[in-house]
């Protein structure tokens, strides 16, 4: 089985899309944490926290889906961190750990469906992608 392969068009498109939502995402929960914070309702360190760590993980799917040959691998470890993204924003939702507002809940709920859109995204432009052996790397 090769653990490298060339990226689909497809592929890369869904991984600069999920990088810039990443980003912006991060630049957004980072630097307006304080007024968002009574926006949705939730804790200003998460949403600081949260934002922070958006900010090099965009970076770094960004990196992964400029690159003319990418690791299997990687691909994996973005489609599951974004799967796991996805599960932890619906159950802080209904673990009953944060109260947001309504617009807190509406964000939380859209964020992770545009999250669970990019692993499924990504899962598929994996298909569309050519395996590449080592020799051709």
């Amino acid at each position: 089985m090769p653990i490298s392969m060339t990226p689909s068009p497809f592929l890369r498109f869904a991984l600069v899309g999920d990088a810039l939502a990443s980003g912006g995402t991060g630049l957004l929960l980072a630097g307006g944490a304080g007024f968002l914070t009574d926006v949705f309702g939730l804790p200003e360190p998460l949403l600081r926290y949260a934002g922070l760590f958006l900010l090099p993980y965009g970076a770094f799917v960004g990196y992964i889906g400029t690159r003319v040959v990418v690791s299997k691998g990687m691909i994996w470890a973005i489609i599951l961190a974004n799967m796991v993204w996805a599960v932890e924003s619906v159950l802080l939702l209904v673990g009953g750990w944060v109260s947001p507002t309504t617009l807190g809940t509406a964000f939380i709920i859209a964020q992770a469906l545009v999250v669970a859109g990019f692993a499924e995204a990504q899962w598929i432009g994996l298909r569309k992608s050519q395996a590449t052996t080592l020799a051709e790397a």
